[in-house]
C-alpha cells in the first residue's frame, strides 16, 4: 500500500476552510430556486460563477486541466464533470451541480443533486440513496477509524436502495490545493485502509447510479456516462477530522 504524502491541517486552517466551505454551501441551496424547466445549463452555470465572485470567491474549476465551465453540471445519466452547456432542462430531469472555489487561498467543494418537477418513484429513490449513502460516509469518518469504514458504510446504503456504486470516481484530500490525498474510497471493508486521524480534511462524495455502475468518457474529454444509460446522483459535503468528532465544513 503506499502511504501517500497527506497535509495535516491546524485548527486554524481549518477555520480559513470553513470561509469557501459555506460559500459553497450556500450557494447550491440559492442555486434551487433556477432549477426550472426551460433554463439552460448555461445559465445554471452563470449564476454560480457571478455568486462566487460575489462572494470574494475564485470559481475552481474553471479552466481546470480546461473544463470551460464554473461548475460541472451532470444531467440524468451523465455520472460526473458534466460541461454546462446549451442543454434545456425538462421536468422530470434529475441533475448534480459540483461546485468548487476558493478564498485565500484555501478551497472547498460540495455537490447537491436536484429533480426538476415533482420526480418519479426511481429518481426520488437514487436522490435519497445518494443522500444517505453520503451521510452515512461522514458518519463512519471517525478520528480511530480506517477508511474502508467510509466505503463499506456508503455502499451498504446503495446496495440497501437498489443501486450501485461508481467504484473508481472517489472523495479526495482538500486544502491549499483542490485535490490533495487522501484517496477517499465509496467501497471497501469495515477495519481496513488507511487510518483515519485527527488533522484530515477531505471529501466524502459517492456518484450511486440505477444501473451496473459501468462508465466512459465522451468526445469532449469531460463528460462520463454510465454505459447502460442508467440515471446518477451525487452528493459532496467537505469534512473535518478532530480527535472527538467530524465537522462538515459544508453545511
Amino acid at each position: 500500500m503506499r502511504i501517500p504524502d497527506i497535509p495535516f491541517k491546524t485548527s486554524l486552517e481549518v477555520s480559513r476552510m470553513r470561509i469557501p466551505a459555506k460559500l459553497a454551501d450556500r450557494i447550491l441551496k440559492e442555486i434551487k430556486e433556477y432549477i426550472l424547466p426551460g433554463v439552460a445549463l448555461a445559465e445554471l452555470d452563470k449564476i454560480c460563477r457571478e455568486k462566487i465572485i460575489e462572494g470574494n470567491g475564485i470559481p475552481a474549476l474553471y479552466d481546470y486541466r480546461g473544463f470551460p465551465g464554473a461548475v460541472c453540471i451532470s444531467v440524468n445519466n451523465v455520472v460526473a464533470h458534466g460541461v454546462p452547456g446549451n442543454y434545456i432542462l425538462k421536468t422530470g430531469d434529475i441533475l448534480t451541480i459540483d461546485l468548487a472555489l476558493s478564498i485565500n487561498g484555501w478551497f472547498g467543494d460540495c455537490a447537491r443533486t436536484y429533480i426538476v418537477g415533482g420526480g418519479n418513484p426511481d429518481t426520488k429513490r437514487l436522490k435519497k440513496a445518494a443522500y444517505m449513502a453520503t451521510q452515512a460516509g461522514i458518519a463512519a469518518a471517525k478520528a480511530g477509524g480506517r477508511f474502508g469504514d467510509i466505503g463499506e458504510a456508503i455502499d451498504s446504503i446503495a446496495r440497501r436502495y437498489g443501486c450501485s456504486v461508481i467504484e473508481t470516481l472517489v472523495g479526495h484530500g482538500i486544502g491549499r490545493d483542490l485535490h490533495e490525498d487522501p484517496v477517499v474510497p465509496n467501497t471497501g471493508l469495515k477495519g481496513t485502509g488507511l487510518p483515519i486521524v485527527s488533522g484530515l480534511v477531505f471529501t466524502i462524495e459517492p456518484i450511486l447510479c440505477l444501473g451496473k455502475g459501468e462508465y466512459h468518457i465522451l468526445d469532449d474529454g469531460f463528460t462520463i456516462v454510465t454505459s447502460d444509460g442508467s440515471l446518477c446522483a451525487q452528493y459532496e459535503e467537505t469534512v473535518a477530522l478532530f480527535s472527538d468528532h467530524t465537522e462538515v465544513l459544508t453545511r
